[in-house]
């Protein structure tokens, strides 16, 4: 591994010189610069960020909790913000915390020991104690609490949204898959969903998940054909549960969308490509995380923040799993 010496000896310049570079710090002729940064790339260096943090007393790393890197909706929120920060000059730390408390924790206690100067944080303990800590901003993405800035989207009307467009399309036998109970955002989803489906007087059947894994989708699209074969339509609590279903729906040989319609909430990439390709309600997810990244970096710079709470829109992405209806 290369060293800030041996960039300065492939240079033919100072320890001080390629300091200077690095921290842009003093003068430094351009064909000298030029010389230092052919020297790094040449070498492969690259610059330890905590390091020069402790030197110049100002960090550039911001931490980024996110709860299940294998669900594809949350690198999407990643992605988002990445490209904010690095826009304005950060970097990120990233956490996968597996909805662990002690997992959690120990992220957080990683990133205050690498100088990070906030934390975005994707958590089901938004309110928790673990984020008190008042000398470090901290904006919580696709959650909401009364003690730090917010961006969520709005789940409750999305879940509205599902029930309204499988009524439109003539479901009369619908299951709703209820999403976690210690999820705020999939039980929004859920209550907007049973407003409709009541008000309506629609046939309805409830069923729980008890995570967004997998495998608790595998078993709860089992059981559901189990004991509702009759359903005729389907709000999943989140895509990769809408997958799980109609993937055993079509095994057990019902026709989508002509016999069962299904739709599910997120819109993740994975979702479009499918056969037949999934409706679905919307999140915006990669602008929940710049505007997320937006809030975070108006609080580490002390700036005004007029609107801490920031909810985004949800919208229904009609595809193949839902019928046609007269846009009249």
């Amino acid at each position: 591994m290369s060293t800030i010496k041996d960039v300065a000896k492939a240079a033919q310049v100072s320890v001080a010189t390629v300091s200077r570079v690095l921290n842009n710090t003093g003068y430094v002729h351009a064909d000298t610069k030029a010389r230092v940064t052919q020297a790094m790339q040449e070498l492969n260096y690259f610059p330890n960020e905590v390091a020069r943090s402790l030197f110049k007393r100002e960090s550039r790393l911001i931490g980024l909790i996110l709860p299940d890197i294998t669900n594809p909706f949350f690198p999407q929120l990643a992605r988002g913000v990445e490209d904010e920060i690095h826009a304005h000059g950060f970097r990120l730390l990233f956490g996968n915390s597996d909805e662990d408390h002690e997992k959690e924790l120990a992220y957080l206690q990683t990133f205050k020991q690498n100088q990070v100067v906030g934390v975005i944080a994707v958590t089901n303990e938004p309110e928790s104690e673990l984020y008190n800590d008042h000398d470090l901003p901290v904006v919580f993405l696709d959650r909401t609490a009364s003690n730090a800035p917010s961006v969520y989207a709005d789940a409750k009307t999305g879940g509205k949204m599902a029930a309204l467009e499988l009524i439109k399309r003539g479901s009369r036998k619908i299951t709703l898959l209820k999403g976690p109970a210690h999820l705020q955002t999939a039980q929004q989803r859920f209550k907007g969903a049973l407003d409709v489906l009541t008000e309506k007087g629609v046939d309805f059947h409830l069923m729980s998940t008890a995570s967004f894994s997998f495998q608790e989708a595998r078993k709860i699209a089992t059981a559901l054909f189990q004991l509702y074969p009759e359903t005729d339509g389907i709000i999943a609590s989140n895509d990769i549960v809408a997958i799980a279903v109609m993937h055993e729906a079509l095994r057990l040989g019902k026709p989508i969308p002509d016999e069962l319609q299904i739709i599910g909430f997120d819109d993740i990439p994975q979702s479009e490509l499918l056969f037949p390709s999934l409706s679905t309600i919307r999140q915006p997810a990669y602008e929940m995380g710049k505007e997320a990244a937006k809030l975070l970096i108006k609080a580490i710079q002390k700036q005004p923040i007029h609107q801490p709470v920031i909810q985004m829109p949800v919208s229904f992405i009609e595809r193949e799993t839902t019928r046609k209806v007269d846009s009249q």
